[in-house]
């Protein structure tokens, strides 16, 4: 009958040891990950910050244009 991890880590310290070092490396690397992804995803954030403010001041200034150009033919139409 083999023993498993887990009773070998109750009887011997430096098992116990090693395989938490190697438990802490597997979870650092898994967290590294997920804020390589996050980071990528803050980017994608910013940027399609930045695209919509171009739109939201496009739009505006279309808009902005349209009333001028109403009003002023409103305005030449009333002389």
């Amino acid at each position: 009958m083999s023993i498993g991890p887990l009773e070998i880590e109750k009887t011997n310290l430096e098992v116990h040891v090693d395989l938490c070092a190697q438990r802490y490396d597997a979870l650092d690397k898994r967290l590294m990950s997920i804020e390589g992804k996050f980071s990528d995803l803050q980017k994608l954030i910013e940027s399609g910050h930045s695209s919509m403010t171009k739109v939201i001041i496009g739009t505006a200034g279309t808009v902005v244009t349209g009333v001028l150009s109403v009003l002023f033919v409103l305005l030449s139409r009333a002389h």
